[in-house]
């Protein structure tokens, strides 16, 4: 199989995490600590992964522009999170005074759909490099996907929207990340740029976005959380 075939297959399962993350919604009230642990695992697995693998990667790749397109990655996450919704976190919604209007939570989705789209030319990028840097990327995905789909979910249903809606819009990550994959299907010759701007998104979603969603968490045991998806991605850089 090609990179493409295989980052398209596994960028299926990513969009199928997504949905299961969104019927949680529906299914029944998780409780905050669990859902906590479930990101504190991603959160640690994405940062060693863009710390070690894909930034080290791209300045191998692109020695000049490198950091410079790692921090416009990075940028380009936060203006789509921060800047246009104006309030907006990973896990569920309980504010629901900051989503009465409709407009703010499809802005929202537009910032997820900017970070899954990314996620998809990070994950092609990834094995068009190698096949351990691409499952590398492809696990750190995996790993929040679920709380991703949960979160859009809520979101919606927040607003005043259909569970339906909130399903709906788990599905558009899902597809926009799929996008992402062919959008590097069709650049090969772009992939130290297309693995630079995830690298910072990567970096933005872990950092920013998922480690202060922990930090609410107090305990030694959450940081073990931390420590043991950062844990993963040694072993398996160390015995794949």
């Amino acid at each position: 199989m090609t990179p493409i075939e295989i980052s398209l297959m596994l960028g299926v399962a990513a969009g199928v995490a997504n949905l299961f993350g969104a019927s949680i919604v529906s299914a029944r009230a998780w409780s905050r600590p669990f859902l906590t642990y479930f990101i504190a695992v991603g959160s640690g697995f994405m940062l060693a992964t863009a710390m070690t693998e894909m930034i080290p990667e791209s300045l191998r790749l692109a020695p000049a522009e490198g950091p410079v397109l790692i921090l416009a990655g990075y940028l380009i996450v936060h203006l789509f999170e921060h800047v246009w919704p104006g309030h907006f976190h990973f896990g569920e919604e309980t504010h629901p005074e900051e989503f009465l209007d409709s407009r703010v939570a499809y802005t929202a989705l537009g910032g997820l759909l900017v970070h899954t789209f990314l996620g998809g030319v990070a994950i092609a990028s990834g094995f068009m490099i190698s096949k351990l840097l691409g499952m590398l990327i492809f696990g750190a995905s995996l790993l929040h996907n679920i709380p991703e789909g949960f979160t859009i979910s809520s979101v919606m249903v927040t607003a005043g929207k259909s569970r339906r809606k909130g399903m709906g819009s788990a599905a558009a990550l899902g597809l926009s990340r799929i996008a992402g994959i062919l959008s590097m299907g069709l650049a090969h010759g772009w992939v130290a740029l297309g693995l630079s701007l995830s690298a910072g998104a990567t970096l933005y979603v872990a950092a920013s976005d998922l480690i202060p969603e922990v930090n609410k968490e107090r305990g030694v045991k959450i940081a073990l959380a931390v420590g043991a998806g950062v844990g993963m991605v040694v072993l398996l850089k160390t015995f794949v």
